[in-house]
């Protein structure tokens, strides 16, 4: 096998595991959540010592080798006495690559014939499975201590929210979407008019065919809540007892919680994903794991009754289709005309039959809506939302494949023009290919280079424990809603759930840790802004305090001291990193307006290392009035004369930037004058540490949003609060510090107070904010800084300097081979 290489990485921290074993996974569709499928010969072989000391007890055997041979004989015995061992004692189970704390969850297993191991399919999402051929490994905690952590903390039925953004982790996906979509859609030809006084009648009219699944009746029932449309619609009673309602969604409504009322829309995805987390929230942890079951039961059972499948005869080609397109060929000959004619420039050109183009393709696509069965195959599976086939791919089978795009991300001015279903011309297929070999490229590329993102996040937020309940600040970080907006979220809630107020919000006190509830409340009231407790703020010296923290997102409780949140951090920033670079591969070189995760990987990667930009916007040194705006062409620049007061100043500014500013504007100091993204150092010297943490949270928020990944600010925080917590000594003073050494904050802090209580002269040092890579060097634990690269020189420094480790961290303990300093709290 190939691993890691060097001392560090691949013997202390890669190191080899006995009671372990893997193999290829498969669906077991009849599991329950907590279970998984473990092939007898591979437990045989897994329990062999547990086996060995029963042999030994029950006196089937006299000696351990004794007791062995009867194991590796497969002695008759020793199936039943399997069972018994396996009675309760969970198992781990882990897909590589392990991005995050969900990738590694303990199951109950149960003996299957065979050599696969069988996985629940709800919880594929969590370790990013499918079954084409993955493979996942198996270990055994074998100490009395391990097992208890494993049913505790492990098991897949403790771990229902995402540690990243308290959503569910566990979200119904393609033939469970399916089957409860098909149950529950409903199909305006079919009204009978018929009335049933229950569940009970209707399920007697369908089984013996006299009542359809779609087919709209009316239905006494016991609910005193309707819910005609997804939340955040209010529900209503049903009038007079009664509802209009299809006899699928009666069937579909017997499985849910009386507290979630009657659910009298279809159930796509989202709104299976918006269920269960209501049920989360409503009805706790035990009715959520029987809900989820009974989903994937009622998904499968109906997904196969519907009998869908689709043919080549199912696409439908619009009959407008040749018309739109010798209408856009016909405006592109004009364009071109013009253009030979010197009528306009390569760029006019270029961007109009792009435009024309663009404007064909939408137009066919809306003709191919119109032509397919809104209740036929193809329609049901893109509605449903069970695949990620969305109506792009539709288009491209039946319509047009369209506009597609170079290598570089630039568009290429000639359409493809025919379809999959009709065949593409050789030269249409060259063009194709070479956008569908690119996402092929990024994909290995990105993977590599978000796992490497991952590695460092982690490795810079590893000393992050909660260490202690309040730290007794009264700063904090002021939310508001006009930000919120800005980042393109509806409100501030989810910035506000569950983090602590510092300051009085309505009725609720500071030291309130807000709830869905309370900030539900607080949003009804308008509300615009409102300071919360926030881990920049936080003055602990080592880790973290659970006030600035707020809650763990996994439980939706106050944070746990000893909880490893800069772990948590690392692993819930850098895993949609690996998710992102998948996005080009999906596309298949598609040409549309999103940009290509190649600019949202790189650009994550420039901001946490505090890169400056290529083409970085100027930012305003000084507060005043622009008092006029010159743009001279010769030396290509746009010059803008400030005042304020007596005093009159100039700033020169590139012409082919965008001017973000105008005449007679008040501009405060550290503006951006144009457009794009700032020089983070430069922010830092004008307008300090608060203003660069703040710019760039919402920098690596905006580029995660734009590709739906939602990640809590908080873990962000974390991790900026390490790049943040070093200074640079400018004078020694009477400390033994040295002038141009890079110390911790907390330390600085503590050696000044004692300098300064013998009356000695103090150190100075100004503020610094280093990358990631210079925080993760910069470690209090040479150990771990040399775990981590640049071996040679950092253990060559600590050996000049003589630096002593105080093994306070997890990366220090795990190399000497120790239990992680971290005490295990069951909640």
């Amino acid at each position: 096998m190939q691993g890691k290489h060097g001392r560090f990485r691949r013997n202390l921290l890669g190191k080899r595991v006995d009671y372990s074993g893997r193999s290829v996974i498969v669906a077991g569709p009849n599991l329950l959540l907590h279970e998984c499928g473990l092939p007898k010969e591979m437990a045989c072989e897994l329990f062999q010592p547990f086996l060995m000391r029963k042999l030994i007890d029950r006196q089937y055997a006299r000696s351990p080798k004794a007791a062995k041979r009867l194991v590796e004989r497969r002695d008759a015995m020793i199936w039943d006495l399997l069972d018994e061992v396996l009675f309760e004692h969970p198992v781990l189970l882990n897909r590589a690559p392990t991005l995050h704390r969900l990738s590694i969850q303990a199951f109950y297993p149960r003996l299957i014939e065979g050599k696969a191991i069988q996985l629940h399919p709800l919880v594929c999402s969590a370790f990013n499975a499918d079954f084409d051929g993955d493979q996942m490994a198996v270990h055994v905690p074998l100490s009395e201590a391990a097992q208890e952590e494993a049913r505790h903390l492990l098991l897949s039925t403790k771990n229902l929210r995402h540690p990243a953004s308290g959503e569910p982790s566990l979200a119904p996906s393609q033939e469970m979407v399916l089957g409860c979509f098909y149950l529950t859609e409903d199909r305006p030809g079919k009204k009978a008019r018929r009335a049933f006084t229950d569940l009970n009648e209707v399920l007697l009219a369908y089984t013996t065919g006299a009542l359809d699944l779609h087919t709209t009746i009316l239905v006494r029932v016991t609910h005193s809540l309707v819910y005609a449309t997804p939340p955040p619609t209010s529900p209503h009673p049903p009038e007079r007892g009664r509802i209009e309602t299809t006899a699928g969604r009666l069937i579909f409504n017997a499985i849910l919680p009386e507290p979630l009322g009657y659910r009298n829309y279809p159930m796509t995805k989202e709104a299976l994903k918006a269920l269960i987390a209501e049920c989360l929230l409503t009805c706790g942890e035990e009715t959520t794991v029987r809900l989820l079951d009974e989903i994937k039961r009622i998904g499968y059972s109906y997904a196969t009754r519907s009998g869908l499948s689709f043919a080549l005869s199912d696409i439908t080609i619009p009959p407008e289709r040749e018309v739109l397109i010798h209408q856009g060929q016909s405006q592109v000959e004009e364009v071109d005309a013009r253009y030979h004619a010197g009528e306009m420039t390569y760029e006019e050109w270029y961007r109009q039959v792009i435009a024309i183009w663009t404007e064909h393709t939408e137009q066919i696509s809306e003709k191919l809506k119109d032509a397919l069965d809104p209740y036929g195959p193809i329609m049901t599976i893109v509605k449903s939302g069970a695949t990620k086939a969305k109506f792009q791919q539709i288009r491209q089978l039946s319509g047009i494949r369209g506009l597609l795009a170079t290598p570089s991300g630039k568009i290429i001015p000639v359409p493809v023009l025919s379809n999959y279903k009709l065949g593409l011309l050789v030269w249409e297929l060259f063009i194709a290919a070479s956008g569908a070999r690119k996402g092929f490229m990024d994909r290995s590329l990105n993977t590599a280079m978000s796992g490497y993102l991952t590695r460092r996040l982690v490795e810079a937020g590893m000393e992050v424990v909660i260490t202690q309940h309040d730290c007794q600040t009264s700063a904090g970080q002021l939310l508001t809603q006009a930000e919120s907006q800005r980042l393109g979220q509806a409100s501030m809630r989810d910035q506000l759930l569950g983090r602590v107020l510092a300051e009085t919000a309505g009725p609720f006190p500071p030291g309130t840790l807000l709830t869905e509830t309370q900030v539900d409340h607080l949003l009804a009231t308008n509300i615009e802004s409102m300071r919360v407790r926030s881990v920049l703020f936080c003055q602990s010296p080592y880790g973290v305090c659970q006030q600035c923290y707020g809650a763990d997102l996994s439980t939706g409780q106050l944070v746990v001291v000893g909880q490893a949140v800069g772990v948590i951090a690392g692993q819930s920033i850098g895993e949609p990193g690996t998710q992102l670079t998948m996005r080009t591969f999906h596309a298949g070189g598609i040409a549309h307006n999103a940009s290509d995760i190649t600019l949202g990987l790189p650009r994550i990667n420039e901001l946490f290392e505090v890169r400056t930009p290529k083409y970085p916007a100027p930012l305003a040194t000084r507060s005043g009035t622009i008092h006029a705006i010159e743009t001279d062409a010769t030396t290509g620049t746009h010059r803008l004369h400030l005042v304020s007061g007596h005093d009159t100043w100039t700033t020169v500014v590139p012409l082919g930037s965008t001017l973000a500013v105008h005449t007679g504007q008040q501009i405060e100091r550290g503006m951006p004058l144009t457009q794009g993204p700032l020089d983070p150092q430069e922010l830092f010297q004008l307008l300090g540490k608060e203003a660069l943490q703040r710019y760039l949270l919402q920098e690596v928020q905006r580029v995660y949003l734009g590709t739906g990944a939602i990640i809590n600010d908080k873990h962000l925080e974390v991790i900026l609060r390490q790049m943040g917590r070093y200074v640079l000594v400018v004078d020694e003073g009477d400390t033994n510090l040295l002038p141009g050494e890079v110390v911790d904050a907390f330390d600085y802090t503590q050696r000044v107070a004692a300098v300064l209580a013998q009356g000695g002269q103090p150190a100075l040092a100004r503020p610094l904010f280093l990358g990631l890579t210079k925080t993760i060097l910069q470690a209090r634990s040479w150990v771990a800084a040399a775990s981590f690269q640049d071996t040679s020189r950092v253990l060559a420094q600590a050996a000049i300097k003589h630096l002593q480790d105080p093994l306070i961290g997890l990366k220090e303990h795990l190399i000497l081979g120790k239990k992680l300093p971290i005490p295990i709290v069951y909640t």
